[in-house]
């Protein structure tokens, strides 16, 4: 298991539509294993392949507080509804956070790391952001294509001085 090196806005396997993985092999089990390392190593909550120079269909998830990491191969929504305005961050765009809209119930379909096909549903939770945003990747898509201008995007110093003043009166 290594950590693998991220990929930053910027770099096109971010921008490429992923391909469906055909075979589970023990390679790609070094890949999904390498992934986790890499999304722990960076402290984030999920992880697309593209994120790191892969055009696989695969995506790695590990909410805060939770043991079990969700895998999730080829991927793809079953179901969305609602709408909701949630602050999103990415680790291929470091150090910013900006509100975006998504969907306020996700369920998606995927196959777990040995090949079986499970559904997993969020209703407005993290979990229902990682989904989306992780199945945004493997298309292509970056949570700043949902901006309307970079203005939008709050550098992370600014939104923690503005908690510590909020904290502090």
């Amino acid at each position: 298991m290594a950590v693998l090196p991220l990929r930053f806005a910027g770099d096109p396997v971010l921008r490429r539509k992923t391909h469906n993985v055909k075979k589970i092999d023990d390679a790609f089990q070094r890949l999904i294993d390498d992934m986790i390392d890499t999304l722990h190593d960076a402290h984030g909550v999920g992880l697309a392949a593209p994120q790191v120079g892969r055009s696989e269909r695969v995506a790695v998830i590990h909410l805060p507080e939770e043991e079990d990491i969700i895998v999730l191969i080829n991927p793809q929504f079953v179901k969305r509804s609602g709408e909701r305005i949630v602050e999103e961050g990415c680790l291929s765009i470091p150090g910013y956070v900006a509100e975006v809209k998504r969907s306020e119930s996700v369920t998606v379909k995927a196959l777990d790391r040995e090949g079986r096909s499970f559904r997993v549903k969020a209703k407005a939770d993290l979990l229902a952001n990682a989904l989306e945003h992780e199945l945004d990747h493997l298309d292509g898509v970056l949570y700043i294509d949902y901006l309307e201008s970079a203005d939008q995007l709050v550098p992370l110093e600014k939104r923690e001085e503005a908690t510590v003043a909020e904290d502090e009166s």
